[in-house]
């Protein structure tokens, strides 16, 4: 600071001179008159010469700012308007205040000077640009050609300092390359597995001399399927092949719905079953081990959610089509052999083990919880079942148990479990295979190792971490399961006539009293509890309802509406005390309708809608229910809607049955 105010008094400075002139012409006045009067004209003339070349300075000073700002103008219109881009300058707006050329030809369009440029350009979002100080970059499509767009934002002071912003926004054509990636991500490979399901079961029932026609009849389908597909097939096993193709043709498989799942459902060549095809796809992989890694999460997922259909894993997302028919009941009991071994060795090698029911445990859950209990028991291990009390569906069977002194401290809910779960724990889940239906997700990574047993065709969201599992959708129910790994674990181990009721129980009410989904293995399952003492009469007598509850149940059948002309359609009464055990009753109820292919009901619990769908198998309520964020099987499914009002749960719900019937699913 101080150097520049002795700047400021070294500088030339005329009025400085001036002042000194006037200091001494005054002295020369008292001194002597003539020549003050001198120095005073002497001034006069200074003063003059003075404001003259300091106007003239300034005239000179000002027409070349003006002639050089004029040439920076043109200058700067010259290179805005030759600019090999297109480019236009928007007010807040969005009108155009100025435009080149150049965007006037990708516009295709004549004087468009105040006109908005989302008139011009569809995918431009004048609000979202000018939010932003910054630069940022945006990509457009216009006539069939790409544009990534820069968009420089700056604020003026227009009229009574009002700031405002000012947008130029340049286009740089991308077409060809975003052709070129389109082209590339179109010839990128794509990898399928396909696996005949049960094949062994089919030849197995088919004529010795049809065995060859067979095989000989699915490979040829298949390969004609692959030449359509300009892809590669090979066999690499009796039932599994691998198939690459492009890309661009997974298009025309999705539209046509993988009709190669029709086509060889179509094959009848003297074999009494039906086959059918798994199939996993792996696309956008970063490599051909992703691809491989992708097809075959999509085929356990095919295969788990009971075949018959095809799955696609394109990086997170996932997509399923088939689904349609029914399981194949497997004649062998080699894997429930298995199973049971596998599963003594990890009870005998855990410190403690742990059992988990399903969120609103049903008499299935709970029967099949009660069956794992007595086997691990039976093996010398200690044992809880992490269950959050009852619910009115199972209340009387949950009733007796616990009167029972062995299992008076058998249930714990989840703050003990949190505390009891260790590394040295064996957690054993029953009937659900998704982690946020379990009763305390929160335990199953604090648990050493994890078991599941489970029947429903499974769902993305399933655990991954198991140690072992056992899933087989072709089950009438997970005590059929448990019923099966019991005869295994061990030898002449006896089962309590409360236990066998328990699991008795859950089949009877997952077959509706052996009526869907039931097979030869179901019965004998039922056989070695009869055996084993259950009372059917009593079991029976678990599931006798109160008056109120018949009453709601044929009031909810009432009041169902028919939509399509074969699903019905119907809402719970309010204030119930058991609204979910009416839910699923009425929902079978209305499949005794004549003409009804599909019913769903629909009640408030605890703040969340529950939506129960049931089918005589010709509508896939599993895959009506999964679209709503639920699950379960080809007959029986359901869905819990958190945080929505019961009308909105019922649009929601149409509106997918319709989307299901447009689609041609039924």
């Amino acid at each position: 600071m101080k150097n520049m105010n002795f700047l400021r008094l070294v500088k030339p400075n005329s009025a400085i001179y001036l002042w000194s002139v006037l200091g001494l012409t005054l002295s020369l006045l008292y001194y002597n008159r003539p020549l003050g009067l001198l120095g005073v004209a002497l001034l006069v003339y200074l003063v003059y010469y003075s404001r003259s070349a300091t106007h003239s300075k300034k005239a000179q000073l000002t027409e070349y700012v003006e002639n050089l700002s004029f040439e920076i103008d043109n200058a700067i219109s010259s290179t805005l308007i030759r600019l090999p881009l297109p480019m236009a300058v928007i007010d807040e707006e969005g009108a155009i205040n100025w435009y080149n050329s150049m965007f006037a030809d990708i516009i295709k369009a004549g004087d468009i000077l105040g006109s908005n440029i989302s008139e011009h350009i569809k995918d431009i979002d004048i609000d979202l640009i000018m939010q932003h100080k910054k630069d940022m970059e945006i990509q457009v499509t216009n006539a069939d050609r790409h544009y990534r767009v820069i968009c420089n934002i700056v604020e003026t002071t227009g009229s009574r300092a009002r700031k405002r912003k000012i947008g130029m926004v340049y286009f740089i054509d991308i077409t060809d390359c975003v052709l070129a990636q389109q082209n590339m991500r179109e010839k990128s490979t794509v990898i399928a597995l396909v696996q005949v399901d049960s094949l062994d079961e089919i030849i197995g029932g088919t004529n010795v001399d049809s065995r060859p026609l067979l095989i000989a009849e699915l490979d040829k389908r298949l390969n004609k399927w692959t030449e359509g597909l300009k892809g590669a097939i090979q066999k690499y096993d009796d039932n599994r092949y691998i198939l690459v193709f492009e890309k661009k043709r997974l298009t025309h498989l999705q539209e046509r719905k993988f009709d190669i799942l029709d086509d060889i459902r179509d094959i009848s060549v003297g074999n009494p079953i039906s086959p059918t095809l798994s199939i996993g796809v792996g696309v956008d992989g970063s490599d051909p081990a992703q691809l491989v890694q992708f097809a075959n999460a999509a085929m356990d997922l095919a295969q788990g959610r009971g075949g018959d259909q095809a799955v696609i894993k394109e990086g997170d997302r996932l997509y399923f089509y088939g689904g349609k028919t029914k399981e194949v009941e497997k004649k062998t009991k080699l894997k429930s052999r298995v199973i049971a071994h596998a599963l003594r060795q990890l009870v005998v090698q855990s410190g403690n083990v742990m059992i988990m029911t399903h969120k609103f445990a049903d008499p299935d859950c709970l029967g099949a919880a009660i069956g794992i209990y007595r086997g691990v028991k039976y093996l010398g291990k200690s044992t809880e079942i992490v269950m959050n009390g009852s619910n009115p569906s199972l209340q009387t069977m949950y009733s007796q148990i616990i009167q029972d002194n062995e299992y008076s401290n058998l249930f714990i809910d989840c703050d003990k479990a949190r505390s009891t779960v260790s590394q040295e724990t064996l957690l054993i889940i029953v009937d659900t295979h998704r982690p946020s239906y379990s009763e305390c997700p929160e335990i199953l990574s604090k648990a050493g190792n994890v078991v599941v047993i489970d029947h429903h065709r499974r769902s993305p969201d399933f655990i991954e971490e198991a140690a072992l599992v056992y899933q087989e959708t072709y089950a009438s129910s997970t005590c059929e399961l448990v019923t099966e790994i019991l005869q295994y674990i061990g030898q002449g181990i006896k089962i309590r006539p409360i236990e066998a009721q328990a699991l008795l129980a859950g089949i009877v009410i997952d077959t509706k009293n052996f009526t869907y989904k039931t097979g030869v293995r179901t019965f004998e399952a039922a056989s070695f509890l009869r055996r084993m003492g259950a009372d059917t009469t009593a079991v029976k007598q678990l599931f006798q309802y109160d008056m109120d509850t018949l009453v709601a149940r044929a009031e909810t059948v009432k009041n169902a509406r028919i939509i399509h002309g074969f699903i019905a359609i119907s809402i719970c009464p309010e204030k119930l005390e058991s609204p979910l055990l009416v839910t699923a009753q009425a929902a079978d109820a209305l499949l005794d309708i004549q003409g009804i292919r599909a019913a769903f009901v629909l009640c408030r619990y605890n703040q969340s809608i529950f939506i129960s769908g049931r089918s005589l198998g010709e509508i896939n309520v599993q895959l009506i229910m999964e679209r709503l964020g639920g699950g379960g099987h080809l007959t029986v499914a359901g869905v819990q809607l958190k945080e929505m009002e019961l009308d909105q749960a019922l649009q929601l719900l149409e509106e997918t049955l319709n989307q299901y019937i447009e689609e041609g699913d039924v």
